[in-house]
């Protein structure tokens, strides 16, 4: 088509404002800086150094809500709702959902006493509770830290099945990423500790990341993972048969500590930051 005499013709979108390019395979790498980037820059200006890292499974119901689905079940049972194999099925759910529940609470208040002792130091020296953003134990660690007064980090990702963002993160520090690469990133950059309850297989792909970058010194932060819950974490994976096989050098079992209580790993979490970070300065950064 021959331009039109004397008419200007519109002027084309700059690259970085063309959605089009932006969202091309050829400006993946540019996509990835930007998640790589902007986290730091928004970190910077809320003046977040340290966090205390906790994940475990979105599934994981508060006791409040699974409670009431266990009586919701049972009171289908009683009224003939539901058929033999339906009504057994609801309420084996619904009291798995119930034993579980127990994590949420357990990391809500452990969120809630590490936020309650953080905001006894120094603005700039506090350690932030960090999680998925998700629902479950996610949502429990940044429930923990609102209610006791403080900020906390949400590192969310985006999925194929929707899943939105608790309400209880710092809307300043809630995050949104696509590339699980960079969100791991960022879950470990900061991190002092991490704390690890039961889960799924997102929970353990993050916890074998966390362990083998401790493991290859890839980070130079050496401190031990908890493993809240023994009768789940002993169960579903037996860490002790590495090492008898060879897989793992004796000293790697230090990479990791099973606890069961709210008061122990507060008391661990406390000891391990206070020894390795608030003495000297030590910023602990990759």
């Amino acid at each position: 088509m021959t331009p039109e005499k004397g008419k200007l013709r519109p002027t084309p979108p700059k690259a970085y404002l063309n959605p089009e390019f932006m969202g091309s395979p050829q400006a993946r790498s540019i996509r990835v800086l930007t998640e790589m980037t902007e986290p730091h820059v928004r970190f910077k200006k809320h003046n977040v150094r340290n966090t205390v890292v906790m994940f475990g499974s979105a599934r994981t119901l508060p006791p409040e809500v699974a409670r009431k689905r266990l009586e919701e079940a049972k009171a289908m049972a009683a009224s003939g709702q539901c058929d033999g194999a339906e009504c057994a099925h609801r309420l084996r759910v619904a009291e798995i959902d119930l034993r579980s529940s127990a994590y949420y609470e357990a990391c809500r208040e452990l969120a809630f006493e590490m936020t309650k002792w953080s905001l006894q130091l120094p603005e700039w020296q506090r350690f932030l509770v960090c999680s998925g953003a998700g629902p479950g134990i996610m949502e429990a660690a940044n429930r923990g830290a609102h209610e006791a007064g403080g900020r906390s980090v949400g590192l969310g990702i985006a999925l194929p099945f929707e899943q939105e963002h608790n309400p209880y993160v710092t809307p300043e520090l809630d995050l949104e990423f696509h590339y699980f690469f960079v969100r791991k990133y960022w879950f470990l950059y900061l991190a002092k500790a991490l704390v690890a309850f039961p889960g799924g297989f997102g929970t353990f792909d993050e916890l074998f990341e966390m362990l083998t970058l401790i493991q290859t010194r890839k980070t130079k932060k050496q401190f031990p993972i908890l493993l809240f819950g023994s009768p789940f974490w002993k169960n579903v994976v037996n860490m002790e048969t590495f090492q008898e096989w060879g897989m793992v050098s004796p000293e790697d079992r230090n990479f990791y500590v099973h606890v069961d209580s709210v008061k122990e790993a507060r008391d661990m979490l406390i000891e391990i930051i206070t020894d390795r970070y608030l003495k000297g300065d030590n910023e602990g950064h990759d």
